[in-house]
């Protein structure tokens, strides 16, 4: 291939979608991961997009909300080049409620929604009578219902955007020298290094565990329950995750916690009940001390650049965090938060 212009190190979602911006804007790039695409916590199984509530509204949040704006035009580029489809559907989100108190924040939320969201989303208090296909028990009889919740399936996510890619004349290998730009896009090991590096807590990584489902509910609204997320999927699965582990001593194992995943998704969804469980998934995410994506150049290491920390929000934060890196390291233009850089981790 020609001059590499930028090298990507990590082939992660935040590492391709970075690559992929860059290519659309005629850089010539190069991916590089030891691993492979999708190695880490990239490869799940769970794909919830979900927005943050629409109330204290920041940076973030909105940041959040323009890139799952971004997102259905986002992934069919991606698979109408690459021919590879992501599993990306924007099916909607439905939340039991627990009591008056519990409606009485929806509605106001709701209001919330109809000031921040554009028109292009709605959030809504609406009865569960009537309502077919996957759904949760709520005491009350009524559920919040969102339209701006999609999913994709993570692995099918980053197979498109490698299709795409490498349609697109971009080679992804395992080893290769630095050339050009370098963006550092290697997750949670890769925050560790950052720490080390600085000699100041940038970040760590938190192990999340989730299990597959065999259960046919194509189109269905995921749900949001007691804090668990129940994603169906187009393939006639249904993901639940996740758990949040601080302390771990193996990143990929699964144990007990998987199970307790399982039983509090029947008890949530009573027609879940007996699905058959075809796969157990344990991994790490990576999770900037700030909480937010952390996003610009390296302090002190010039041409180098960092997408990190997309913890449990990355895909959906994945196609404008790639945008935002396009500006910085083609164009010298900072278009990231404040928030999303290093001085809020000194």
């Amino acid at each position: 291939m020609a001059s590499v212009e930028v090298t990507v190190r990590g082939a992660g979602i935040f590492g391709l979608s970075v690559a992929w911006a860059c290519t659309r804007r005629g850089a010539m790039v190069r991916v590089v991961d030891p691993y492979g695409p999708g190695a880490g916590s990239s490869g799940g199984i769970v794909g919830a997009l979900a927005p943050h509530v629409p109330e204290n509204w920041n940076e973030k949040k909105a940041f959040q909300l323009e890139s799952l704006l971004m997102a259905e035009a986002f992934w069919a580029e991606v698979e109408e080049t690459g021919g590879v489809s992501p599993g990306y559907a924007r099916t909607g989100r439905l939340q039991p409620l627990a009591d008056a108190a519990a409606i009485a924040l929806a509605e106001a939320r709701a209001k919330g929604a109809g000031a921040l969201w554009q028109g292009r989303a709605h959030w809504e208090v609406i009865p569960a009578e009537g309502r077919s296909g996957l759904a949760p028990f709520t005491p009350t009889g009524m559920l919040i219902r969102d339209t701006l919740t999609a999913r994709m399936c993570p692995r099918r996510a980053c197979a498109a955007l490698v299709a795409a890619l490498q349609v697109s004349g971009v080679e992804i290998v395992k080893e290769a020298p630095d050339e050009g730009v370098v963006v550092w896009a290697t997750g949670w090991r890769g925050l560790g290094d950052l720490t080390e590096a600085l000699g100041r807590k940038i970040g760590d990584g938190v192990k999340g565990q989730a299990v597959l489902l065999r259960y046919p509910a194509q189109g269905d609204p995921q749900l949001f329950v007691d804090g668990l997320h129940i994603i169906p999927h187009a393939d006639g699965t249904v993901a639940v995750g996740s758990t949040s582990e601080r302390d771990f001593d193996d990143p990929v194992s699964v144990d007990e916690q998987c199970q307790a995943l399982v039983d509090r998704a029947y008890a949530a969804v009573p027609a879940l009940h007996g699905a058959t469980v075809l796969e157990r998934w344990a991994g790490v995410r990576p999770r900037a001390r700030s909480r937010a994506p952390l996003l610009g150049a390296w302090p002190g290491r010039d041409g180098h650049f960092v997408a990190n920390g997309g913890f449990k929000i990355g895909f959906g934060m994945a196609p404008k965090v790639g945008e935002v890196l396009a500006d910085l390291v083609l164009e010298a233009r900072d278009t990231i938060p404040a928030g999303f850089g290093f001085d809020p981790l000194k």
